[in-house]
């Protein structure tokens, strides 16, 4: 499972991308939702990698 991790991220974007233009936003006004969601996926991703490094002492 947490080798799927990546795809988080991927999905997240891409749907934020297809509802981006499916209401005739261009992906520059979009950017800062790009940004909120590579941040998400990072704390997710550092959350992860902790509890894994604390678990295998």
């Amino acid at each position: 499972m947490v080798r799927l991790l990546f795809l988080i991220p991927l999905l997240l974007c891409f749907a934020w991308y297809i509802f981006l233009t499916s209401r005739g936003f261009p992906i520059r006004q979009g950017k800062q939702g790009f940004i909120y969601i590579l941040v998400f996926s990072a704390v997710i991703a550092a959350f992860y990698t902790l509890m894994w490094w604390l678990t295998n002492l």
